[in-house]
């Protein structure tokens, strides 16, 4: 179940009621009266069903009420209530399918910002990985790629296409670019830090590495794992079951294949420097149009479902 808590001008709220009241999988409504002080107006307040959540929203915003007052949703952990049980049966569809859109499109532009604590991350994990590679250490490997944030600006390109957002497309496709570059960058200056102090080794990169040798690599698996990734890192967004986004980081070889370039640039191994880049390019071209094709699969479904709730309604 959904918390919404709105508000809305004095003149609109019998119709923000009717829109809820209307809307099957709602339930628990209550209306204060001019309790609103910034903006002023009413306070409405009611649960929905996470699946009729977001044509509820929709309903919202095409009264205006986004602009004239306010719309927050929060998600309702624990519902001890028969008319919340009711209201989720009344509701088409699972809410474990439901898509809602708003909030997707929220979470997506707070991952994708190029942010020095986004950029921090990138650029620890790429250093990890380097470790990684250099040791032929597995672990390290999948340390860096659960460290590592990129699937966040991955998601929010995804998203940008579906939803036609080009603000959000630019901001994303910034933070992937900018941030791979500077995490590049600064694990090259690492690398040629830790050769000086003797914990790097040219002949370290260049001999048998049979547990990380696949970082640069490239083979069909590697595009089959990311769209594989791709898929389950939407659907876990779109569902709110984030945890699965750990199992999709560390699925993908991006961060280790961004450290293995950068390593080996250090060392001016071209064979592994354009290895390691095809496989990074590789991975989150899969990533992305896994992505954008899970998004606009569930758009569909979704609006189909809608379409036969409104025949039957």
């Amino acid at each position: 179940m959904l918390h919404l808590r709105l508000i809305t001008p004095a003149d609109r709220t019998d119709e923000v009621v009717r829109l809820i009241e209307k809307t099957v999988g709602t339930t628990h409504l209550a209306v204060l009266p001019g309790a609103a002080r910034n903006p002023a107006g009413d306070i409405v307040m009611c649960d929905v069903a996470r699946e009729a959540g977001d044509g509820l929203l929709t309903g919202l915003q095409e009264l205006g009420i986004e602009d004239t007052g306010s719309i927050a949703v929060e998600n309702i952990d624990l519902s001890l209530s028969r008319r919340a049980d009711k209201a989720e049966e009344e509701a088409p569809g699972e809410g474990a399918d439901a898509v809602l859109w708003e909030h997707l499109a929220d979470a997506t532009h707070d991952e994708s910002t190029l942010s020095i604590t986004y950029v921090a991350f990138l650029t620890v994990a790429t250093m990890i990985a380097a470790c990684g590679v250099v040791l032929d250490n597995a672990v390290l490997i999948v340390g860096a790629m659960a460290v590592g944030p990129e699937f966040g600006p991955l998601a929010g390109l995804s998203t940008a296409v579906v939803q036609r957002a080009p603000r959000l497309a630019l901001r994303s496709l910034t933070a992937l670019l900018v941030g791979f570059a500077v995490a590049m960058a600064a694990t090259v200056g690492f690398s040629h830090f830790m050769d000086a102090v003797g914990l790097f080794h040219r002949s370290d990169l260049a001999g048998e590495r049979p547990n990380t040798a696949f970082v640069y690599a490239p083979d069909a698996f590697s595009f089959v794992v990311a769209v594989l990734a791709g898929i389950a890192g939407t659907l876990s967004l779109t569902s709110a079951k984030s945890g699965a986004l750990v199992g999709v980081a560390i699925s993908v070889t991006t961060v280790p294949a961004a450290a293995n370039a950068a390593v080996a640039l250090t060392y001016g191994d071209t064979r592994q420097t354009v290895g390691s880049t095809d496989q990074l390019l590789l991975n989150l071209l899969g990533i992305v149009l896994a992505s954008t094709l899970t998004l606009l699969a569930q758009k569909w479904l979704w609006r189909k479902q809608r379409e036969r709730t409104a025949r039957t309604g």
